[in-house]
């Protein structure tokens, strides 16, 4: 098991420890204004900034790259690239196994981490395929066909036994089954990292250990490289911010009380998009980097909004939070083995339905509303 402290626990409870990420982060020149983590009462409802949403492409560490995998197959026809750090391919955690008896979990926690420390195979690329084909053919997820055109970023460290180079490379697997040109996939492998976030700051982790905060000094502004292959455009990285952190009520955009997302959101919109239409990038954190965690620190030190400022892309951050008691998810990971699912014979996570999913949808349908419009 990749957390041998662990084993002693019910299996149930083992969800909590799916990934051990907590960020601390670069700290880079910035005159924008930070934004505490707010209270529902105190965070007003998501702007609608006309945004180009057919440009919108999502990124994530860990819990976040899972959840940034399934979101870009689930919604594809949305969707125009995934940046995936530490994460695997798209429904990892149902495979193997056969409806009716699935032990999602217990991938999660073997097949799609440190399968060679669990004595598992690694995943299999062509059965997730063959899986997200049939539910596209039953209109759970947006047509597979639409992957061809995305563009993919994936990362694995060196040094990362959290979530191993095996589970990370049948993601790049998965997109060329599904007829993703090479020249659209980028993997790199070659960074002796650990399982974090990495950024060009002396003030983050050694560049090769595994440990909170879980944002590593790698020389190297990944929040860049990933933005960079997702959008081939763009122009430097902005040294000082000249646009805003906002809070926002996402309780809003919440359908049942299993979601385990916190109550507020938070994204940074650079100022050329308060008039002017700008792209979407979705950033998911990773367990134990929620606002109970860190504070703002996901949100304001990885790099991302240097990028974006310049660039002029709307980076959302959608926020988990944890769950002690039902659903069990006490470290804030986001879902990709069915804790949000009532039914966990028949879990939903990795539909376009899926609680998680379908609230983060709906923010990104918002940010493309008319300005000026009402939810």
């Amino acid at each position: 098991m990749p957390f041998p402290h662990l084993t002693a626990l019910p299996t149930a409870l083992l969800a909590a420890s799916l990934l051990i990420l907590a960020p601390g982060g670069a700290h880079a020149t910035t005159t924008a204004k930070t934004v505490k983590p707010a209270a529902t009462k105190d965070a007003p409802a998501l702007p609608a900034y006309q945004a180009d949403l057919s440009q919108t492409t999502v990124s994530g560490l860990s819990s976040g790259g899972f959840m940034a995998a399934q979101f870009a197959v689930a919604y594809s026809a949305t969707v125009a690239g995934a940046g995936i750090i530490a994460g695997g391919p798209y429904f990892c955690s149902g495979q193997p196994g056969r409806f009716p008896y699935i032990p999602y979990l217990t991938n999660a926690l073997t097949t799609c981490m440190n399968p060679g420390s669990s004595q598992v195979a690694p995943p299999v690329a062509s059965e997730l395929l063959r899986a997200a084909n049939d539910f596209a053919q039953a209109r759970l997820i947006d047509d597979t066909a639409n992957l061809k055109r995305q563009r993919v970023y994936l990362f694995s460290g060196t040094k990362d036994q959290t979530v191993t180079r095996p589970v990370v490379e049948q993601v790049g697997k998965f997109y060329q089954l599904a007829g993703t040109p090479a020249a659209q996939i980028r993997f790199v492998d070659t960074l002796v990292a650990g399982h974090a976030i990495l950024t060009d700051s002396n003030q983050d982790k050694p560049c090769a250990v595994t440990e909170s905060p879980f944002i590593n000094d790698c020389d190297y502004v990944q929040a860049r490289d990933i933005l960079q292959h997702l959008y081939p455009d763009l122009q430097p990285s902005s040294t000082t911010l000249t646009g805003k952190l906002i809070a926002f009520n996402q309780r809003s955009f919440i359908q049942n009380a299993y979601s385990s997302m916190n109550n507020t959101g938070y994204a940074y919109i650079p100022k050329a998009c308060d008039s002017e239409s700008c792209r979407v990038h979705v950033v998911f954190h990773g367990c134990l980097q929620t606002t109970q965690a860190i504070g703002d620190r996901f949100y304001t030190s990885t790099g991302y909004n240097q990028v974006a400022d310049a660039n002029k892309i709307i980076v959302l951050y959608p926020q988990a939070e944890p769950s002690p008691v039902y659903p069990y998810n006490p470290k804030g990971c986001w879902d990709f083995w069915g804790y949000t699912s009532i039914n966990p014979i028949d879990p939903d996570f990795y539909r376009k339905s899926g609680t998680q999913m379908e609230a983060v949808k709906g923010m990104l349908d918002r940010l493309g509303s008319a300005r000026n419009s009402r939810r």
